[in-house]
């Protein structure tokens, strides 16, 4: 259960004499986002900071339990074991926030012809287990209808690296928990699976739905109903796109406590309408009004 403020948060751009650096650690995802609402809150308060270490969403919960950061944004939900070594350190468990949507997308060179993919073709291309159901693996381009007469032989795949968020749930809901090939060349960031894939004709990889450039195309993907759902700010936002998923920050904050106003002024910043649009100029997509609303008192 989410940990809530027993305070009015401030309202974003009220007049405080605020100062501090802010820590965080966490998301590559997330790092373009992360500075840009710090560099409109430095604009807006210019005694406040906010220095951001990329690490990866696997690094958040190691530093907000080490002490050495308050705040830990991540593009994947904490797991269980997590958030049980959270609370065995401190007694209770950290706030979880939601501060925009994302999705995960399979991308393709811009001039492959393939269009769309089952859950189930997607877990036999980039698993070996297929736990998702599959009969077969897929190697080859030519074992995919769209692609029978695209003369690039193997499926050259791309992805993100262990300590990804983005590993993590691809692994989790793409591949119906099972297990990646061990020829999937893993990236840092999704930048570089993405100009990757662009590099070259006979690649394939995923990525967050930010790093779509012209270079590559995403794969729709079919929902439950064998409908194929383009992966758009509207499908994501809603939800019917398979693989949209939300951002976190998640904050190390007892019960009943207050946030110092620094960090204070940052939440409220990313749960503002400026806040959201940030996200939306970052190629995220804005929550809705009934999810920032619930979390009017973090």
């Amino acid at each position: 259960m989410m940990a809530l403020l027993l305070v009015t948060p401030p309202t974003w751009g009220q007049s405080l004499p605020i100062t501090g650096t802010l820590g965080a650690v966490g998301s590559d995802t997330m790092a373009g986002l992360m500075l840009r609402w710090g560099e409109t809150l430095t604009s807006r308060y210019p005694e406040v900071k906010l220095q951001f270490q990329a690490s990866g969403s696997a690094s958040a919960p190691t530093a907000l339990m080490a002490g050495t950061t308050r705040l830990g944004p991540m593009s994947r939900p904490m797991s269980t074991e997590e958030r049980d070594n959270f609370i065995e350190r401190y007694g209770y468990p950290p706030l979880e926030l939601k501060v925009a949507r994302d999705a995960l997308i399979v991308v393709v060179h811009r001039h492959n012809p393939l269009r769309a993919l089952t859950r189930q073709q997607v877990d036999a291309i980039f698993s070996t287990s297929r736990a998702c159901g599959a009969e077969a693996s897929i190697r080859r381009w030519d074992q995919l209808s769209a692609t029978r007469d695209w003369s690039f032989g193997s499926i050259a795949l791309h992805g993100r690296n262990l300590a990804s968020g983005t590993h993590g749930l691809f692994q989790q809901r793409a591949l119906c928990g099972g297990l990646f090939r061990n020829d999937i060349s893993e990236h840092p960031g999704s930048s570089a699976v993405v100009a990757a894939v662009g590099e070259s004709a006979n690649a394939m990889g995923y990525a967050g739905f930010n790093h779509l450039t012209p270079a590559v195309r995403a794969v729709s993907l079919y929902d439950d109903d064998g409908i194929a759902i383009t992966p758009d700010e509207a499908a994501i936002q809603s939800g019917n796109y398979p693989l949209s998923r939300y951002l976190y920050l998640y904050v190390n904050l007892p019960p009943g406590a207050s946030l110092p106003p620094a960090e204070q002024a940052l939440l409220a910043l990313i749960m503002s309408d400026e806040g959201q649009q940030i996200a939306r100029a970052s190629g995220f997509v804005p929550l809705t009004p009934s999810v920032l609303d619930a979390q009017q008192r973090w």
